[in-house]
């Protein structure tokens, strides 16, 4: 395996969670708008918050996989991820937030790792 294979495998590993949580959100759109207004957010705002989260999250994980601009990508996801694990999983400290800080954890590097040089 070449290393840009294996580079493209492990952007796809890390967005696979991203991927994974956007049918839910579509599916259940009102009930999940609902679930972020019960943290005290006004229920208008709630909608189009998470409309955003599912266009980031989209646009993030393809950014992330197929592009070349996978910094963009890997930085949309966490733009959607740090507001998310600080809203529901920080207070109270659940199971949810080291899942979260290991994936804030594995964005950083994809945003800050040296580029592959492709021939």
């Amino acid at each position: 395996m070449t290393t840009e294979l294996v580079d493209r495998l492990g952007r796809l590993a890390l967005a696979s969670m991203f991927i994974a949580a956007v049918p839910g959100k579509i599916s259940d759109f009102s009930g999940t708008a609902s679930g972020i207004a019960s943290k005290g957010v006004p229920e208008p705002l709630a909608a189009l918050l998470l409309a955003g989260a599912i266009a980031f999250l989209v646009l993030g994980s393809i950014l992330l996989v197929f592009g070349r601009t996978t910094r963009i990508g890997a930085a949309l996801l966490l733009v959607f991820l740090v507001p998310t694990t600080l809203l529901f999983h920080a207070f109270p400290p659940d199971s949810g937030l080291i899942r979260n800080l290991t994936f804030c954890g594995a964005l950083l590097l994809a945003i800050t790792r040296p580029r592959l040089s492709t021939r």
